[in-house]
Parts: C-alpha cells; structure tokens; sequence
C-alpha cells in the first residue's frame, strides 16, 4: 500500500481553499488509484501532492496552480487508476486544451508542469509523466516600453498609496507582488535601499531607492504606524509571519518592522490563531489605479504595472548600464530574460541612422 509521506491532518474545506475544489466535484470523484491497487480518496491525493509542494518551497500561488490543474486532471479521467492511463491520453489531454478549451500557450505549458509534478513527485509513475510532450511555443513580443514623459503624465495623474506604489514600481524596477509584500524592516530611509525578499523560494536583493520618494515614503511610514497603535489599542495589530519566528515568539506578529509597508484597508480573521490581521493591500487596488492613470494622462499605450518595470529596465539600458547589473537588480535568474530589453529599446549612443538618410 502506498504510503503517504505526511499524515492527512487537513480537513476538506481546507483542500477546497488551497485545490479550488467545490463538494460536488470532490464527491464525483471518489477515487484516484495507487498503482498498486489500493485506492486513495481525490482528498488524500491533494494532500499528498500540497504536502510534497510545501516540503520543496514552492510559492503559495505555483500550488494553489498545480493543485488546481491536478483536480481537473482527475475529474476528466472520473477517478481511474493511474496505472491505467497511458502518456497518450496525458498527451491528448494537453492538446484539447489548446484545440477545445481555447488556452494559451502559457496556460497549457501551466498545465503540463503541473501533471509532470502529479506523476514524478505526487504518484511515482515517471513513465507517465509527460515529459515527453515538448511545451508549448510562446509569442516572445518585446515588451512595451513608455517614454520618461509617457511615465511622469502617467504617475503625475495618481494620487495616495497607489500613487507611492507605482512610482516604486518604475523607480526601483519591482514586480507589483514584490511591491505588496514589502514590509516596514525593508526599507532603509537612510541609505535609500530597499530589500526585496522571496521567503518561499530565499531569494534576496537590494535595489536602490530613489532618493524623490524618501519624503512621501516617510510620511506614509508615520502614518502606518499610527494605524498600527490603533490597531495594537483594539487588539487587532497582528500581521501574518513569512515563517517559524511567530512559533518560537508569539509576540513576533505585532512588532512594528514585521508590519505591512503597504497594509490592507480593512481586516481579516485569521482562522487559525482566531485574531484580526492585516494582510497588503490587494495587487488588484493597484492595477484598477493604474489603468485609470493611463487612461487619464492620454498615454495611447495598453501600459500595465509590468509596463512601468519594463521601462525602468530598458531606460538603464539606454543610459549605459551593464546588462549584468540590471540583471541583479531585476532579479532575473537569465540573463536571456534580461536582454529582451536590449532590443525593445534604442542603444546608449542612439538610435542608429538609415544610410538613406546620411545621402
């Protein structure tokens, strides 16, 4: 009998939140089979595989994917052994979603690593496994870049938090994710840094602050932490840790270099520990806000939150900045990934002249 690795101590709802299951579903399928021939519940299956994503530090948005992928794999295949399935049925099921269902290329090359994980990692069946199946081309398009002018019309017509956060996205080149996440121990006010930390993949780095926002940054500092004593006053002054500190001080969730730079408008309880938290403010609060700035400033360009990223990297480019450090301050583990910018932006010295125009 096939062995689970972790116990399943997590109840359904729980499989529902992280799997985006619904009860119907997860009743329809009754069975995902050991390929021994014991028989394993669609619930144990999804524990199994989130427990496995969790010991190998996946994101907590790769898992919520991967396991999403996973219960629909199981809910075409209504529960049959995955002995029985062959890697050209894996391989047709991949197809149909770009003929049938329409996705993208990104989507389907989505899927594929989610279902290479079920089979490799999660069920032991690596000769199932669709390694095989080569992914999907993408449209590798140069990303949009917007001019200085076009960026200063668009973060001119923004206003408030939004507005902080947009010019940290082109000032200091950070994914929107990146910018949410940050917390009040990874800005340093005085050396114009700012730490952007994964903590589920430890990945770390130091970006230049622009020295523009230190004083927006430090009025909006004061005026986080006078929420946060109000909130500490209604015994609501918790903040969700990246880690174990939280285990081993209990009081680690209220300390003030633990909180949100950018926190929520409004609270949350916390299922487990029962208290009212912060989480950061939503990514979409940003996004709408930047949309309504493009549209505003007259900027005929489908410009996005990564936009402004992209224009901070090809703007340094211009300017003469080695490709290996913007590199390091993007955080790009390829510098393939960063050279993209090189040809989406005209070259330190100019843009080149036609010889028809020199005759």
């Amino acid at each position: 009998m096939l062995r689970l690795p972790f116990p399943p101590s997590r109840t359904r709802g729980v499989l529902r939140q992280y799997a985006g299951s619904r009860p119907t579903a997860l009743a329809t399928v009754s069975h995902a089979a050991d390929p021994r021939g014991s028989y394993l519940t669609t619930p144990r299956v999804l524990e199994r595989a989130r427990d496995v994503l969790r010991l190998r530090h996946y994101s907590p948005r790769t898992e919520c994917a991967y396991l999403g992928w996973m219960r629909r794999f199981v809910s075409a295949f209504r529960g049959r052994r995955p002995s029985t399935i062959s890697s050209t049925e894996v391989t047709a099921y991949l197809s149909s979603l770009t003929t049938e269902r329409r996705l993208s290329a990104s989507t389907r090359n989505q899927a594929r690593a989610a279902l290479i994980f079920f089979f490799r990692d999660v069920l032991e069946l690596p000769a199932v496994s669709p390694d095989g199946v080569p992914p999907a081309p993408r449209n590798r398009r140069p990303p949009l870049i917007l001019s200085r002018e076009e960026v200063r019309a668009i973060l001119s017509t923004m206003r408030g938090t939004t507005a902080l956060m947009a010019s940290l996205l082109y000032g200091s080149g950070l994914r929107l994710m990146e910018c949410a996440h940050l917390r009040i121990q990874d800005v340093d006010l005085t050396r114009l840094e700012l730490a952007v930390r994964d903590r589920d993949t430890a990945n770390y780095r130091v970006v230049p602050l622009p020295a523009a926002l230190r004083g927006p940054l430090l009025r909006h500092v004061h005026q986080v932490h006078l929420q946060h004593e109000n909130d500490l006053r209604a015994d609501a002054g918790s903040v969700a840790l990246p880690s174990s500190p939280g285990d081993r001080h209990p009081r680690s969730s209220t300390e003030w270099r633990w909180q949100r730079l950018f926190p929520a408008t409004r609270h949350y309880l916390d299922p487990a520990t029962r208290r009212l938290r912060r989480h950061h403010l939503h990514q979409s609060v940003v996004q709408n806000a930047v949309r309504a700035a493009v549209r505003n400033s007259g900027v005929g360009k489908p410009a996005t939150c990564s936009t402004l990223r992209h224009s901070y990297a090809a703007h340094l480019l211009a300017a003469g900045h080695d490709v290996r450090t913007i590199q390091a301050l993007l955080g790009h583990r390829d510098l393939s990934t960063t050279l993209i910018y090189a040809n989406a932006s005209p070259p330190a010295s100019g843009p080149v002249r036609s010889p028809l125009d020199e005759a």
